[in-house]
């Protein structure tokens, strides 16, 4: 069994009658809207957030559900899609997961106002219930993960992202959003502050070890699906990268600076600098790195009674930082 099927099965039924209920809260009286929407569930990913939802509404609870956690995970996946929507616009990216992105099939306006139904269709999910719990929980996210982008392009100019910095950009860019799926699950269910605190705590641990590992493959040789060196060539200063920048001579470094901003599209060049940064012990120190986030995700959980709920969570850290692509 793969591992994503072995994560989901202490919630398999309730995976199943999600994706109705998902289905049902995108739908619209405009036909147009509808095969867009279509076309995008069809072509869903593996709904690792949902599945966080779910399964930490259940370990919380022991085993408890409410129809409120539904809406949760509903809410985290419009909002989430319409956020995916949006990036490919910004991104002039033409495909997502292999196949043609929205706006590749139906252009830039179209795709824009999409995300936007998209994003309204979770406001009012969560309104129309009085969930306003959860969609504090997911406006957050969303804020930060605007923020984050941002912050990103603004250094990415300069090529002077510290460490510091990095760290920031990527807990508001990917760890914030899981964060808010792990905060709603406990929510959901009537869970205290305390506890929703320490499930987005834990929620955040785990979403910057799944980017480090994401930042890891750009230096893979093995075949994940895209070519190696995409974050050298979009001169995204990654980890690895950083902790070379802040460890080698002045000479090396002003060598690794002219070849990202001059020679990012020559693909020898490109090959040696990666060559360097594993050389310099990059991707050992950001392998640990990542390795210390899934340590302390696993430490948050061990207050919680064991069970299968438990046990799946424990499987998804380990599947975030043992993936291959």
């Amino acid at each position: 069994m793969k591992p994503v099927e072995l994560i989901k099965l202490p919630i398999k039924n309730e995976m199943e009658l999600f994706e109705e209920k998902f289905k049902d809260a995108m739908l619209s009286k405009v036909p147009l809207l509808n095969r867009i929407t279509y076309y995008i569930v069809r072509r869903k990913g593996k709904q690792m957030r949902p599945m966080f939802v779910f399964l930490v509404a259940k370990m919380v609870s022991n085993g408890g559900f409410d129809e409120r956690t539904y809406r949760g995970a509903a809410v985290v996946e419009l909002i989430h899609t319409a956020t995916l929507v949006h990036d490919d616009i910004v991104d002039d990216s033409n495909m997502r997961r292999s196949f043609f992105s929205v706006n590749a099939l139906w252009k830039n306006k179209i795709a824009v106002l999409v995300g936007d139904f998209l994003l309204s269709k979770g406001l009012l999910l969560s309104i129309d219930n009085n969930d306003f719990d959860l969609l504090k929980l997911i406006s957050i996210a969303v804020r930060e993960m605007s923020e984050g982008e941002l912050l990103q392009i603004e250094k990415a100019r300069k090529l002077d992202i510290t460490e510091d910095i990095y760290f920031d950009i990527i807990r508001k860019k990917t760890a914030t959003l899981i964060a808010a799926c792990c905060g709603i699950g406990a929510a959901s269910v009537g869970a205290n502050q305390d506890c929703i605190r320490k499930m987005r705590k834990f929620g955040e641990y785990i979403g910057i070890a799944f980017q480090i590992k994401d930042d890891l493959f750009d230096y893979s040789e093995a075949k994940i699906g895209k070519p190696t060196g995409i974050d050298i060539k979009e001169q995204k200063m990654t980890l690895p990268l950083i902790h070379v920048l802040n460890t080698c001579s002045k000479k090396e470094k002003a060598w690794l600076i002219n070849s990202i901003k001059k020679h990012n599209k020559d693909k020898k060049r490109v090959k040696e600098v990666i060559t360097f940064v594993k050389d310099h012990g990059g991707i050992a120190y950001t392998t640990a790195k990542m390795n210390g986030y899934k340590q302390k995700a696993l430490v948050l959980l061990k207050d919680f009674p064991d069970s299968e709920y438990k046990t799946s969570l424990e499987t998804m850290i380990d599947y975030v930082v043992s993936r291959k692509i």
